[in-house]
């Protein structure tokens, strides 16, 4: 191939090499240039283009990357046609990427004008994602370039390896604290999981987290022609003779692996029973984000075996980052009491269910509602405390007057609750490691609650959210982790972040409680005198 500058006449037959732009003439690059384009050119007042041009023995750029792609593809693999010297190749069915590292970089090393790029092996893919591309360097390349470099792609052949497994039984332990929202959630993101792969749950079962139960359940999916049983404990593997793995052996299965080196995803157990493969899932498998249980779910529902080597390859790119629940390092010099946290007391709704007052404005024991939670933020170790206004601001901020609170105006309160938290998650300041998100409508939230969940606080050890508990019920004020204010902005509606508290139900430390002071919101006039009744009103003020 013939490659250099030339003047437009001796251009004609050649191909651009470089896109030119000058005045109303416009030449593409790749553009195969004719004597109308040199005309043009010479009007234009362009003196030289580059050029290539193919000699005899030559092959093309879209000939020889189509023929190399072709050579590529195997089962479950199309190939599009080739343009501009690359030929992309599409999944034809959903499965799981199946390619050999070692060929495919041996084509690579054919000559640098060839490259074959692909996704990750063993990769979840759908039918019509992209999976490879081909494409030649140069524009064109010698016949024998180029049969060499069919004879390596040959040696690639990837494919997709279709799903095969269809019938999936999930078992599901259960310990006191352990709210079935909790269970039914992971079952529907399980649901999601399975259907991508045209999976689908056949039987499931709850049961104690406890041997023997854990046993008979697993056999009853086995009769109920489970291809694959799912396991997901109350409490995570801590042991090959933990619970979950006992269970398995008891019923005449066998153990193949504990634990995994990708995180999130490490206490995953694989094991086998009657021929049927068993997933004792990590925690993280109830979040619907990507993690290390899904390389090993999908793997198996395409029918393929996943060996102690296979999972010891997987730490290599099995820090997955874009999980934000994982523990993190402890600042250096960080103090004993552990993290900088703000406090956003939200103040901006328009009490609606009050039937008219503004119920952050009612009074108990003369003080109204949102200077109780205020001074009681105020007297937690949570600092700075920023109060949300909105509806009758003016108001709310005289009924604040003294108090040392920063006001962050939401212009948008009428559009629901989430906006007032946006707002408040918005300006917490950059140094704040987490924030505790308080209503204003819950007088009986004290300041030793809040230093409580501050204590259970901790990202170190993957503790990104602190709530309260009491009998499996979930209250308020919750403290969620800086890390997790992204989700937090993109809330919509008159809703809050629950749904956030159950996709991160691996990163939640519950603060058990009693008493009604993490649930009593006042939002009717009959929960205001619940509220004005109660002797657990706090009462320190801070005048």
């Amino acid at each position: 191939m013939k490659f250099g500058p030339v003047s437009p006449k001796e251009a004609i037959g050649g191909i651009a090499v470089h896109a030119i732009r000058q005045g109303d003439f416009i030449l593409k690059k790749g553009t195969l240039v004719t004597a109308d384009d040199a005309a043009d050119a010479i009007r234009a007042g362009i003196t030289e283009i580059v050029v290539a041009r193919l000699e005899e023995g030559d092959v093309s750029e879209d000939i020889a990357a189509g023929q190399i792609a072709e050579a590529v593809a195997g089962e479950g693999v199309e190939v599009e046609r080739a343009f501009t010297g690359r030929a992309n190749l599409f999944a034809s069915r959903a499965g799981i990427l199946m390619l050999d590292g070692a060929a495919i970089k041996t084509l690579n090393l054919v000559d640098e004008a060839v490259t074959l790029a692909t996704l990750p092996e063993f990769r979840a893919v759908s039918a019509g994602e992209m999976i490879g591309t081909v494409k030649l360097v140069p524009f064109g390349i010698d016949t024998e370039l180029c049969t060499r470099a069919v004879e390596a792609a040959e040696k690639v052949k990837f494919h997709v390896a279709p799903y095969k497994l269809k019938r999936v039984g999930v078992v599901s332990t259960l310990l006191p604290g352990l709210s079935s929202k909790v269970i039914d959630k992971t079952v529907a993101v399980t649901r999601e999981r399975l259907a991508r792969a045209g999976a689908r749950i056949v039987a499931e079962r709850r049961v104690s987290h406890n041997e023997a139960p854990l046993a008979r359940a697993i056999v009853e999916l086995l009769a109920e022609g489970a291809e694959l049983v799912l396991i997901f404990g109350a409490s995570a593997i801590a042991d090959r003779r933990d619970i979950i793995p006992s269970a398995v052996q008891a019923v005449g299965g066998r153990i193949e692996h504990f634990g995994m080196p990708v995180d999130p995803g490490n206490l995953l157990l694989i094991a086998n029973a009657h021929g049927v493969p068993v997933i004792g899932a990590p925690g993280c498998a109830r979040s619907p984000k990507e993690n290390g249980f899904d390389w090993v779910l999908m793997r198996m529902l395409a029918g393929l075996q996943v060996t102690r080597d296979e999972i010891t390859s997987m730490g290599v790119g099995g820090l997955l980052m874009e999980i934000v629940t994982r523990p993190q390092p402890r600042v250096q010099g960080e103090n004993e009491m552990g993290h900088n946290i703000a406090a956003i007391v939200l103040a901006a709704g328009r009490s609606t269910r009050m039937g008219g007052p503004n119920k952050m404005l009612a009074e108990i024991n003369g003080k109204p509602l949102v200077r109780i939670v205020a001074e009681q933020a105020l007297a937690s170790r949570a600092s700075p405390v920023l109060v949300v206004t909105g509806h009758e601001r003016t108001k709310v901020m005289e009924a604040l007057e003294g108090l040392d609170v920063q006001f962050i105006y939401n212009p948008d309160y009428a559009d629901g609750l989430a906006t007032s938290v946006k707002a408040g998650i918005g300006a917490a300041p950059e140094a704040a490691d987490g924030a505790i998100v308080c209503l204003g409508d819950m007088p009986l939230v004290d300041a030793g609650l809040i230093n409580r969940l501050i204590d259970a606080f901790a990202p170190e050890r993957g503790a990104m959210i602190a709530v309260p508990v009491a009998d499996g019920r979930r209250g308020n004020p919750v403290l969620w982790s800086r890390r997790l204010f992204g989700e937090l902005l993109t809330l919509q509606g008159d809703i809050g972040a629950r749904h956030l508290i159950s996709q991160h139900q691996e990163a939640v430390a519950e603060v058990p409680v009693k008493g009604g002071s993490a649930f009593l919101d006042v939002d009717t006039p009959n929960e205001l005198a619940a509220a004005r009744g109660s002797d657990a009103t706090p009462t320190r003020s801070l005048n």
